[in-house]
């Protein structure tokens, strides 16, 4: 039989749902991350803070989640904000759009569980916890007779020994393993796509986003909210809430996304939280009233990127080593678990299919490629208009500013479009 060894360098968010699908169809997997293994109490350390920054999992991604047994956990652990409305508008011109539960005009309440979930847009959940809840289904017994962890290591070096042999990786032990098939799911900056030359394109913002979390007057009522603003758009996102004061007075912390111009945002990350807090509030217009705290405030350069080709002879790149998308919509994971669910589909059809004779073969690699990339770089290039549509000089001139509000206006009186989009946003 042919060697169906996959090696997975990247053990982050999408690396090790991949590793947890394959192991799931047994399928013999390695997984490989230079971080350093944590105990079960340096996890209870990580996640007793709250993490400003939070994914915006669609329901495509909770599902494939659930199929691993890994959404559960985070059930569970009660750190997860559903959301079942989304409300994006701009400041300087009429038109909003809001679409999710409040659609639905039938009058009658069912506060089932089915039906609360049916209306769910998605759910927002710091990253910790999202990598708590992999972690443990790493470690449980049904997936470890195929899964093999290698924690605190680095890969140096990378030899393809041909179609039939794959990939020979060598560690900073001087370890080696052979693979026949060898992922990059090492982020953006991925040394799998760099060993392997693939080429990248990219794409400078010459935006920064400012993220924190913050407790707000008001409740977000399981709301995202985006506001559209000439200098780029501020996302405010619900969090969940970890104390016993926030779950008795729920509702009130979110995650901000805040884009500005670098030098602006570069020149606000070195104020006082208290004014960064003054000067967020009076940006989003007090949509949710005054802000009491902010904590955790970071920011991050925007870019988007994408590689030339998503695979190789016997390699495959998948989420941020593939590309990078801008994160006013929030989809950047949601991408990478789509690759995901694509990736294994494509590998366990053509094993069953050929008896156990191929696996990852270069026919089967073009497919996901073909699936995948065309709707990434769509992904990519809708948000760099979009951006562009809003943020800008040439976005406050006077005719762009008219055929926007109009097309938001219009759109948002379509409740058949609407419903769509609520059904994209999803991802399902």
């Amino acid at each position: 039989m042919k060697n169906n060894h996959t090696l997975i360098i990247g053990s982050g968010i999408v690396g090790a749902t991949l590793a947890l699908k394959l192991a799931q169809a047994k399928m013999p997997v390695t997984l490989i991350d230079a971080r350093p293994d944590r105990d079960a109490s340096a996890w209870q350390t990580v996640l007793s803070k709250r993490d400003a920054r939070v994914y915006a999992l669609s329901m495509a991604s909770i599902n494939l989640l659930k199929d691993i047994g890994a959404w559960q956990k985070i059930a569970s652990s009660e750190r997860k904000a559903d959301y079942s409305q989304m409300q994006v508008w701009q400041l300087n011109g009429m038109g909003e759009l809001l679409f999710g539960e409040s659609e639905d005009s039938s009058g009658a309440e069912d506060n089932s569980t089915e039906n609360r979930e049916s209306k769910l847009l998605g759910s927002m959940v710091e990253p910790a916890v999202i990598e708590h809840a992999l972690w443990q289904r790493l470690c449980e017994d049904d997936v470890s007779d195929y899964l093999t962890i290698i924690a605190g290591k680095k890969v140096t070096n990378m030899d393809w020994l041909g179609a039939q042999q794959g990939y020979r990786v060598t560690l900073d032990n001087h370890t080696t393993i052979d693979a026949a098939l060898l992922v990059g799911a090492d982020g953006r900056g991925s040394f799998v796509r760099k060993q392997a030359a693939i080429g990248l394109d990219t794409l400078d913002y010459n935006q920064t986003a400012i993220c924190c979390a913050i407790h707000t007057e008001k409740p977000h009522q399981a709301t995202a909210r985006q506001a559209m603003l000439p200098t780029g758009t501020l996302a405010l996102l619900p969090l969940a809430d970890i104390t016993d004061d926030d779950k008795a007075n729920p509702q009130h912390w979110q995650s901000i996304v805040w884009t500005l111009p670098r030098n602006q945002a570069l020149a606000l990350i070195e104020e006082d939280g208290r004014v960064i807090a003054d000067k967020l509030a009076a940006a989003c217009h007090y949509e949710l009233g005054a802000i009491s705290q902010i904590e955790s405030i970071a920011s991050f350069p925007l870019t988007a990127q994408q590689a030339k080709s998503y695979v190789a002879d016997n390699l495959v790149l998948i989420g941020d080593a593939a590309h990078g998308v801008h994160p006013l919509a929030g989809q950047g994971l949601n991408l990478g678990m789509l690759d995901v669910q694509v990736l294994s589909e494509q590998l366990a059809h053509d094993f069953t299919r050929s008896g156990g004779t191929i696996w990852g073969s270069n026919q089967t690699l073009r497919r996901y490629e073909r699936l995948r990339r065309p709707h990434n770089s769509l992904m990519m290039h809708s948000f760099s208009a979009l951006n562009w549509l809003f943020a800008g000089s040439l976005a406050q001139l006077r005719p762009v500013q008219q055929i926007r509000s109009e097309g938001m206006y219009r759109v948002g009186k379509m409740k058949p479009l609407m419903r769509l989009f609520a059904k994209q946003a999803s991802g399902v």
